[in-house]
């Protein structure tokens, strides 16, 4: 199992530093999904399968996106942030 994470990893750092900014922007996205589902007229158990679900997927793609970028990407975005 661990040699099987490790695949994963070694995959998602070999992807480009657009495609983790693309995944921590679907993160954004997830995030505002999943809190934007309260204000629709549902039950009540039907919003929480939506929010769990969203909530999910968007701290699936967040981690996935900070693997993606690793320590450099974090930096490099960062750097970005700073100069606006």
């Amino acid at each position: 199992m661990k040699e099987m994470w490790e695949r994963v990893r070694i995959f998602l750092q070999g992807l480009s530093f657009r495609t983790g900014v693309l995944t921590l922007l679907a993160c954004i996205t997830f995030y505002l999904i999943s809190f934007g589902v309260f204000l629709l007229p549902l039950s009540t158990v039907v919003k929480s399968v939506l929010w769990a679900t969203f909530f999910g997927m968007a701290k699936a793609a967040q981690y996935s996106g900070l693997l993606i970028l690793g320590k450099e990407g974090v930096l490099r975005l960062k750097q970005v942030f700073k100069k606006t």
